[in-house]
């Protein structure tokens, strides 16, 4: 299956949802406001304390709602936003009129950044086939990887959740597998955080041991 094939159900299924919930949580499939800002807690420790004046790729960044986390870390920072869906960039830039933010769905016209994260965006994996759509999530990888010069970070799903509460059309990852890939494929200095209370994982990659 190609995967422009899979970029476009992924986009008709994230603007369906814009559409139907706005410039919330639901709107970007999230069951909750904490749930999205615990995911966004975790994937902004690629971040280190002291950081100022980076550039940020929020990828697949719906809205734009990690903006508002950043703002409130009261640091300087350039971010930019990539999303599949024209309607969720549309969505993104209304609510986000700032000089520090651009959004687009081109992703190589948004160059490359400091450091790069991604929010469920290898979830929801609808019809497509595990098989490709696994080849997909490698593909995800590789532009974080691309698109970063310091560090990136993503979230899934986990197979360690409960056999009952899981859905078909979602995919459910091996963290152990996907620590083992970016030790292998991107970096030696890896961190796996599987310890905040959801039924995921999250996984750092810096660069340099930076």
């Amino acid at each position: 299956m190609e995967r422009s094939s899979i970029l476009e159900q992924v986009a008709s299924y994230y603007g369906d949802c814009v559409r139907q919930h706005g410039a919330t949580p639901r709107g970007v499939d999230w069951n909750s406001q904490e749930s999205q800002e615990l995911r966004f807690h975790e994937l902004l420790r690629i971040l280190p304390a002291s950081a100022t004046d980076y550039s940020i790729l929020d990828y697949g960044c719906g809205y734009g709602a990690l903006i508002d986390m950043l703002v409130g870390r009261g640091q300087s920072f350039r971010y930019l936003g990539f999303d599949v869906s024209h309607e969720m960039i549309a969505r993104a830039r209304r609510q986000h009129r700032r000089a520090d933010c651009t959004f687009g769905t081109d992703l190589g016209a948004l160059g490359v950044v400091d450091y790069a994260v991604a929010s469920g965006v290898l979830n929801v994996k609808l019809d497509v086939p595990l098989d490709a759509w696994r080849d997909h999530v490698a593909g995800v990888l590789g532009d974080l990887d691309r698109a970063s010069r310091k560090a990136f970070a993503f979230n899934a799903l986990t197979k360690y959740s409960d056999a009952d509460r899981m859905v078909e059309q979602l995919f459910y990852a091996d963290p152990c597998e996907y620590f083992d890939y970016c030790k292998r494929k991107f970096s030696p200095h890896v961190a796996l955080l599987h310890d905040y209370g959801l039924f995921e994982f999250t996984i750092l990659v810096r660069k340099g041991g930076r």
